[in-house]
């Protein structure tokens, strides 16, 4: 499977990040990409962060998530789509599943809302899916949820993914290795893939890197840069071997 980490530029609108969105997968569709995942929330952008991010329509919102569909459809490339997305609990974080022939899979909410974006708006969502695009079996945790829960990966792996995707929004931070490191752990402790992917900012304090099961960085940007990060991952690598050896009895 050829994946593509879309390190894009923070939008200034939800217009903006369509825009986005549309380079990026005409730039995966050039290199034969299977699946392209965007950072936290690009449609319209993450509250709280340092830029102005327009009020949630729900009419564009969903007129959007369509237009990539037809995207996603027309390059023949898996779409994970992080959005903002309102319902009748609130506003949630979420990241939609599209596959290559444009259908959509559903979503993953973030589950773990980071206690500094409570002032924002944002509602914690419940549950978690694992989605299977071209027959490879993924999950997604959303930012603070993969750095600070890694419980949330082990769900995944135990469930038979052999990739997890980790968008996220991470500008200046004090301890840069932290966020390194962690991806790292979190692969190698499940061995299996981990494709975390930022935006492309003047901050940035951790890079958009893809990381083997054995804990290896394999791909990785340029900090700041706006690009595709183009991947080859083998699925058969993911063997999952310690948390299928979990024993859950002994945490009770």
């Amino acid at each position: 499977m050829r994946i593509g980490l879309a390190q894009t530029r923070f939008p200034s609108s939800l217009q903006d990040g369509l825009a986005a969105v549309t380079e990026m997968l005409a730039k995966g569709a050039q290199q034969q990409c299977d699946v392209i995942c965007f950072p936290e929330s690009i449609l319209p952008g993450l509250r709280g962060v340092g830029y102005e991010v327009e009020p949630y329509d729900h009419e564009r919102m969903t007129a959007s998530i369509e237009q990539v569909r037809e995207l996603a459809k027309r390059h023949g490339i898996a779409v994970i789509l992080p959005t903002e997305w309102q319902d009748e609990l609130g506003l949630h974080l979420v990241a939609f599943v599209i596959s290559a022939e444009g259908e959509l899979r559903g979503y993953q909410t973030k589950n773990q809302i980071d206690p500094d974006e409570d002032q924002f708006g944002y509602t914690a969502g419940a549950g978690r899916q694992i989605f299977e695009l071209g027959g490879v079996k993924v999950g997604i945790v959303i930012c603070h949820e993969g750095w600070r829960y890694p419980e949330t990966v082990r769900w995944a792996a135990l469930r038979e993914a052999s990739i997890v995707f980790h968008p996220h929004f991470t500008g200046a931070v004090s301890q840069p290795a932290f966020f390194q490191h962690t991806m790292m752990c979190r692969s190698n402790e499940n061995q299996i893939f981990m494709a975390s992917v930022n935006y492309a900012l003047p901050d940035q304090g951790s890079g958009t890197v893809i990381i083997a099961p054995s804990g290896e960085q394999i791909c990785a940007s340029e900090l700041g840069a706006e690009q595709l990060v183009v991947c080859d991952m083998h699925p058969e690598e993911a063997t999952r071997r310690l948390p299928l050896r979990m024993r859950p009895e002994l945490l009770v």
